[in-house]
C-alpha cells in the first residue's frame, strides 16, 4: 500500500537526483519508498511546520533554507512568548511542540543534503532554557486525556445497551461495545485500532482474542505485535462477546444489507449470557475493517472508523452515560489506553507486564502514569501510620 503523501509533491519536496540513467517508473518507485520512511501523518506534520516556519521567516526577511541557528533560536522564542491572552494568558505552545518544530526542520534541511541547523548547540540550548522557564512557571500545555476506568467502561457498556430502543441504536451499540471494551483491555492507540480488520483479529479457545497489531506508532517498521483481549467472568463486559455480537451483524450486512441486519438485531435474544463461545460467519472480506462507520440509515461503510470518529465515540458514550460536561471534554481516544495502564498500575501489575501489552517503548512513560493518575500506589506515605 502506498503512502498518503502525495507523489508529484513529494517530488518537489524530497531531493531524489535520477543520476541521469533512471527511467521514470524507476524514479517513481524510488519516490514510494521513500515516502515510506516515514508514516504519511508524520510528512503532513512536517510539511505543515515547514510551511510555519518558512512564513515566519519571509514575513521577517529571514533566510528559511539553509537558516541559521539563531533564526531557528529567535523562532522558538517567539513562539514560546505568544500567550492566549496577551502577556497575562497561558503559553500557547508547548515544549514538544517546539521540539517537533526543530526536528521538523532538520528534516527539510536533511533531505536537501544539508545540515541539520536545529541539532547545533545554540538551538540545542534555547530549548533547555525554554523548558526550564515553562516548569518555572508552571506553564506545560498538554492535552493529557483523563482515564477511563473499568467501572467507567462497564457503566458506558451497559447504557448504550440499555438506551438501544431501535435496531440501529442496536447495530451502533453492538460496535461501540465492541471497540470500548476491545479498545480498553488491548490498550489500544485509537490509530491501532481503526487499522485493525478481521483477519487480525483469531479467537483461541483457551484464552480469548489474539489480536495482532501489525504497526503502531513505536513500530513504524512493521515488525508487530498481539494483543491480547481475555475471556472475562461476566458476559456483559467480555471483549470477546462484544466482538462477537459485532461481527454478527457485520456478516449479516455483508450477506444481505440492511434486511439482513434488521433480522438480525429482530431475532436475537436477549443478551443475557456468554456467545463469545458460539460460532459466528466469517466476513466476506477478511481485510476489511474491523470497525467501520455506520450510517444514520442503517448502512455500513466501507471506510474504516477514523481516529477522529474514535473520539467522538467515546465522548458521545461518556456523556449518554450521565459524565458532566466537564468531564467529558477531558475524554478522548487515549483514554481507553491511559485507563487500562492506571488501572494496571492500581491493582500492583508490575511495568514489564503493563508494557507487554501497551507496546510502549520506555518504561519511563508508565512511571509518568504512575505519578500523575495514582501517586497513592507504592508510595511510603501510606506507611507512616497516620
Amino acid at each position: 500500500m502506498t503512502s498518503e503523501v502525495d507523489l508529484s509533491t513529494l517530488r518537489s519536496d524530497l531531493a531524489v537526483p535520477a543520476g541521469g540513467a533512471l527511467d521514470t517508473a524507476t524514479q517513481r518507485r524510488i519516490l514510494e519508498v521513500v515516502a515510506q520512511s516515514q508514516s504519511a501523518s508524520t510528512i503532513r506534520n512536517y510539511r505543515g511546520d515547514w510551511n510555519r516556519f518558512a512564513s515566519w521567516c519571509a514575513a521577517r526577511q529571514f533566510t528559511a533554507m539553509p537558516a541559521a541557528q539563531d533564526t531557528i533560536a529567535a523562532y522558538l522564542i517567539d513562539a514560546a512568548d505568544t500567550r492566549t491572552d496577551g502577556k497575562v494568558g497561558d503559553r500557547v505552545y508547548s515544549p514538544a511542540t517546539l521540539s517537533r518544530w526543530v526536528s521538523s526542520i532538520n528534516f527539510w534541511h536533511r533531505t536537501q543534503d544539508l545540515p541539520a541547523p536545529g541539532s547545533g548547540q545554540l538551538v540545542m540550548s534555547t530549548l533547555a532554557g525554554l523548558r526550564r522557564e515553562y516548569a518555572s512557571e508552571d506553564q506545560r500545555p498538554t492535552k493529557r486525556r483523563e482515564p477511563l476506568r473499568t467501572a467507567d467502561i462497564k457503566h458506558l457498556v451497559a447504557t448504550a445497551r440499555r438506551d438501544a430502543t431501535t435496531w440501529v441504536d442496536e447495530v451502533r451499540e453492538r460496535r461501540d461495545s465492541a471497540l470500548l471494551l476491545l479498545g480498553y483491555v488491548g490498550a489500544f492507540r485509537r490509530s491501532e485500532l481503526v487499522a485493525l480488520t478481521f483477519a487480525d483479529v483469531r479467537r483461541s479457545r483457551s484464552d480469548g482474542l489474539h489480536v495482532r497489531v501489525r504497526r503502531s506508532k513505536t513500530d513504524q517498521t512493521g515488525k508487530g505485535q498481539v494483543k491480547a483481549a481475555p475471556y472475562a467472568d461476566a458476559h456483559e463486559s467480555c471483549p470477546v462477546c462484544a466482538v462477537h455480537r459485532w461481527q454478527e451483524v457485520v456478516c449479516a450486512f455483508d450477506r444481505g444489507g440492511r434486511p439482513a441486519v434488521i433480522r438480525v438485531a429482530s431475532l436475537a435474544e436477549p443478551f443475557t449470557r456468554h456467545v463469545c463461545r458460539d460460532t459466528v460467519q466469517s466476513p466476506n472480506d477478511a481485510l476489511a475493517p474491523l470497525f467501520r462507520g455506520i450510517r444514520k440509515n442503517g448502512n455500513f461503510s466501507d471506510a474504516a472508523l477514523s481516529g477522529a470518529a474514535v473520539h467522538a465515540v467515546i465522548r458521545s458514550r461518556a456523556a449518554a452515560a450521565g459524565m458532566s460536561a466537564d468531564d467529558v471534554a477531558m475524554l478522548g481516544g487515549h483514554s481507553l489506553r491511559a485507563g487500562f495502564v492506571t488501572e494496571a498500575i492500581s491493582n500492583g501489575a508490575d511495568p514489564h507486564s503493563i508494557i507487554r501489552q501497551t507496546g510502549h517503548a520506555s518504561q519511563a512513560t508508565i512511571e509518568i502514569y504512575a505519578r500523575e493518575r495514582t501517586p497513592m500506589e507504592n508510595n511510603a506515605v501510606r506507611h507512616l501510620g497516620m
